[in-house]
């Protein structure tokens, strides 16, 4: 199983970009040579070899990477080359607007800090001239739509302290507007799901199942359906443990017959510098074979080097 050679820590931007120029130039394009140097440059690197193209070359290295790549290779460099941000906000516009995918709007939003969820804001609106708010809400209805709008907005503690009787308060809370009644009180739900920190969260999830005897997590399964439980699951899952989570993302891209490439590319690409080496962790734990091996088999060509480059040696 073979992935590209990392390159020599010391590459200059302005070689990079002289490399990819001539990659460009003449027939045809050398897509192995653009993967080899995209594919092994990270989040600091990027930007400087995007500036020296323009500066160079007078064009946008998006721009030439759009009309020299087509396909699920094109959608994944050009989310690559983007800082995290722009890359949700890609992401999301796409998903909102384009081509509606509300699984992927609700993942996005859902598993993002609040700090990224701000950052992510003024970029949306920075570059779309419309607010995400907006966009939510023209795509979303119910419980679900006012979830992600109180997600969007609410700004959560981001640290590691908890306060004890509050968790317990909250998981008596949540028992009781689930399944202690008839019908359940999803305003209860989304109130504490969308106010409190990761922390908290993953406490109070702790605090039903030994109180209860059940999980949270089965509980919103049986108390609520489609999309806002879809939204429900996600942030808890996220609270407790965003690496499992990413890795059924995955595995579920890959089920079956044929590939969701969209999903393939959105969890790889913006996961691999923040935990990517948990989730290959918790993904082999838990299907008995390798995230490397699973995408090996289920893409083909320079697509599949690309990712295979992103993810890194096979350790499994």
């Amino acid at each position: 199983m073979s992935t590209l050679a990392i390159p020599p820590l010391l590459t200059s931007p302005r070689q990079d970009a002289m490399d990819l120029h001539k990659a460009f130039k003449g027939f045809g394009c050398d897509t192995s040579a653009v993967i080899n140097i995209l594919a092994h440059r990270d989040s600091s690197q990027r930007p400087l070899i995007e500036n020296e193209y323009k500066s160079m070359y007078s064009e946008e290295l998006t721009k030439r990477l759009s009309s020299e790549l087509s396909g699920d290779l094109k959608k994944a460099v050009i989310l690559w080359i983007a800082d995290p941000a722009r890359r949700d906000a890609m992401i999301l516009r796409d998903a909102l607007a384009t081509d509606i995918d509300l699984r992927a709007a609700t993942e996005v939003i859902c598993s993002r800090t609040p700090s990224q969820l701000q950052q992510l804001k003024h970029l949306y609106y920075a570059i779309y001239g419309v607010y995400l708010e907006h966009d939510v809400q023209a795509q979303t209805s119910g419980d679900h739509g006012q979830l992600l709008l109180e997600y969007l907005s609410i700004q959560r503690y981001e640290g590691p302290e908890v306060d004890g009787t509050m968790v317990d308060c909250d998981a008596r809370s949540l028992f009781k507007a689930g399944e202690k009644r008839i019908g359940t009180d999803e305003k209860t739900f989304r109130m504490i799901f969308c106010s409190r920190s990761r922390a908290h969260l993953a406490a109070v999830s702790s605090a039903y199942h030994s109180t209860y005897g059940r999980t949270l997590k089965e509980a919103v399964k049986s108390e609520t359906s489609g999309n806002f439980e879809h939204a429900l699951v996600t942030i808890l899952q996220c609270a407790e443990n965003p690496a499992k989570y990413f890795a059924k993302v995955l595995h579920r891209s890959m089920k079956g017959l044929g590939t969701e490439d969209r999903t393939l590319i959105r969890v790889i690409v913006t996961r691999v510098e923040i935990d990517m080496q948990y989730i290959k962790a918790e993904y082999h734990k838990k299907y008995r074979k390798s995230l490397n091996d699973a995408v090996n088999s289920e893409t083909s060509g320079h697509y599949r080097t690309f990712l295979l480059s992103l993810l890194g040696p096979n350790h499994q």
